[in-house]
């Protein structure tokens, strides 16, 4: 099962975002971790190879599995694993452009409404507007059409 990272970047009521050519869909910068690798150091290592930045006081903010299922719902297709980590700054300024896509900051409002897959979406802003863990399965068509969604949500209490 393939392993994703990913990670945005909160500062000043913004969000660093990633347009993707193919769709014109923004994500939040990542990409595949690698063999060995943890997910901390993947989230920062894959952000710092799209942006050019550091990104720091990097959080773990959602767990989710991500199924792509036929048109009928009968078979799946494909499936991975994505964990999204947030960070409230960064050390660098970000580049505008890379391999991967366009970067640039949006207000924390756009977030409900710029081009983007539905779990997605959902996944970012959990992560930038709300407190705790998210965990959840988001399920799709294979022109990424959102069937599904399941999602858990936990906030640690510590006693005195």
């Amino acid at each position: 099962m393939q392993r994703i990272a990913n990670l945005l970047v909160v500062k000043d009521g913004r969000v660093l975002l990633m347009k993707k050519p193919r769709r014109g869909w923004y994500v939040a910068p990542g990409g595949k971790m690698e063999p060995g690798e943890s997910v901390y150091t993947a989230a920062c290592r894959e952000f710092t190879e799209e942006t050019g930045a550091l990104p720091k006081d990097v959080h773990l903010k959602g767990v989710y599995t991500m199924v792509i299922r036929d048109e009928n719902d009968t078979k799946t297709i494909d499936e991975w694993m994505l964990f999204t980590f947030i960070a409230r700054d960064l050390d660098g300024v970000p580049v505008k452009e890379n391999r991967e896509g366009t970067l640039d900051w949006h207000d924390l409002p756009e977030l409900a409404s710029l081009p983007m897959a539905e779990g997605d979406r959902t996944n970012l802003e959990f992560a930038a507007l709300e407190e705790g863990m998210q965990y959840g399965t988001f399920t799709y068509t294979e022109d990424f059409r959102l069937i599904r969604e399941e999602i858990q949500r936990s906030e640690e209490r510590v006693e005195p």
